[in-house]
């Protein structure tokens, strides 16, 4: 296999790779968006509990 050729299967090799890492990190992001909007609501549940508790007194 000349230079050439090599140099062509290292790029292919290395866009595939990054293509992967790419799949794997907007996964990841869409993970973390859902885990921040969760904390959000239970950030609300609390706050509204805390409240109704301050309001009771």
């Amino acid at each position: 296999m000349s230079l050439i050729d090599e140099d062509r299967v290292d790029l292919a090799a290395t866009f595939v790779s990054l293509t992967a890492e790419a799949a794997e990190l907007r996964t990841r992001v869409t993970e973390l968006r859902q885990e921040l909007a969760d904390l959000g609501e239970r950030m609300n549940a609390v706050s509204s509990a805390l409240n109704r508790h301050a309001v009771r007194r």
